[in-house]
């Protein structure tokens, strides 16, 4: 069972399983499904050669996200201006949804770390908050 998350506006994502045993796993993540936005982007990273690579580091105004680790393994910091979690991520089949304004920070990659990532929208660098205290700022002027 995934640890329960106390991070607001974020949830486990659980992709439907179709298990072959000798032809092995097919993991299905449908728009508005077990995804719970129309997919609009998809991207991946990998590479994660360098021991101390960061990645995010960064929030989204509007944007949602499911982020998955579809290799390997990797922590993930999620912050929502109030409450911070870290999770660890090494099971392809399971995500973690981040809705919008949570600042995330993904860091300790394995050397075979593959991430994906489902995003509602395109980019749009006017929807990022890339500073930390402009975040927390951000965050304290909506409650």
């Amino acid at each position: 069972m995934p640890v329960p998350l106390k991070v607001k506006r974020c949830a486990h994502i659980e992709l439907k399983q179709v298990v072959d045993e000798k032809d092995g796993v097919l993991s299905i993540a449908e728009g508005s499904k077990e995804v719970p936005f129309e997919i609009a982007r998809v991207y991946y990273i990998y590479g994660l050669s360098y021991p101390k690579a960061q990645r995010g580091l960064h929030a989204h105004k509007e944007l949602e996200q499911v982020i998955l680790c579809i290799n390997g393994s990797f922590k993930l910091m999620l912050d929502d201006g109030e409450n911070r979690q870290y999770l660890y991520l090494t099971d392809p089949n399971h995500g973690i949804y981040l809705g919008p304004k949570i600042w995330h920070t993904m860091f300790e990659f394995s050397s075979d770390c593959i991430i994906l990532v489902l995003a509602s929208d395109r980019y749009d660098e006017a929807d990022y908050i890339r500073g930390y205290d402009q975040f927390i700022d951000y965050t304290k002027s909506l409650r």
